[in-house]
């Protein structure tokens, strides 16, 4: 019996192997140094595939002449504003069409049918609603975060036990207390994978927007160079989005540990 119990604990040992912290590093680090390695070897050439010792020279000379802050601080802003109003809205409403079945059978429709619509496509006629200037951007970037936000809390709610709900009531909890204190934390997990999701989005849609309608931006910058062929500072442009992404990524993860210490 107690040979069969250790073939059986050898078989799983794999679900609780221990990933060491360097890990996450080592991809990236591997990478880098092919990348610097197809480089140096002129396989690719530097105008196409720039090595990222020139990447980050590029990049160390736009800090240094101070190019980049406005760039970067006009994309921080408008990311910044639109996520936390998408995100806001979209865990209200969700909550909201969860709860409640005539809003339910009301509104759903309506956001299943404005989901699947690309939302950069709507930045013409948020312009025109709005003008040339930081609101449509602002807006473009809060509707891409909304809609997953609001379908994953919507589905959070969905798939609360209705026992804790039945529970909470029978105690004298009234429906803001049982949305507060059942709902809203048995919700949790759902509504952090529609943050998640919602995060790469948002990078699409400002990247998008800048690219279309803006002079200041990340997405500007990358337009610019491209349009010069200087990849270096191109490049400079993509590096900084994907460590935008990167950043997004770890703070949900933390915000996600300390919210639901039980996950």
């Amino acid at each position: 019996m107690s040979e069969q119990r250790q073939i059986i604990t050898n078989r799983v040992a794999f679900l609780e192997t221990k990933i060491p912290s360097y890990a996450a590093v080592l991809g990236i680090v591997c990478l880098l140094v092919v990348w610097e390695i197809i480089c140096r070897l002129e396989i690719v050439p530097p105008l196409f595939l720039p090595a990222p010792t020139a990447i980050l020279l590029a990049g160390w000379d736009m800090i240094a002449s101070g190019e980049l802050y406005k760039d970067l601080i006009a994309s921080l802003y408008r990311i910044g504003v639109g996520y936390a109003i998408g995100a806001a809205l979209g865990v209200l409403v969700g909550l909201i069409l969860g709860f409640s079945r005539w809003t339910d059978a009301i509104a759903s429709p309506i956001v299943y049918s404005i989901y699947p619509i690309p939302k950069i496509a709507l930045l013409p006629l948020i312009i025109l609603w709005m003008g040339i200037g930081e609101m449509p951007k602002i807006a473009i970037i809060a509707l891409g975060v909304f809609f997953p936000v609001v379908i994953n809390t919507f589905s959070g709610v969905k798939n609360v036990d209705p026992m804790l709900i039945k529970a909470a009531v029978t105690f004298g909890s009234n429906h803001l207390n049982v949305i507060r204190k059942v709902i809203l934390p048995a919700s949790l997990p759902m509504i952090f994978a529609g943050l998640k999701l919602s995060a790469g989005t948002s990078l699409l849609l400002l990247v998008s927007a800048e690219m279309v309608a803006a002079q200041e931006g990340i997405g500007a910058m990358v337009l610019h160079y491209g349009n010069l062929m200087i990849t270096t500072k191109l490049m400079v442009g993509v590096l900084i989005l994907s460590l935008l992404g990167l950043t997004f990524n770890r703070v949900l993860q933390w915000l996600e540990r300390k919210l639901i210490p039980w996950k």
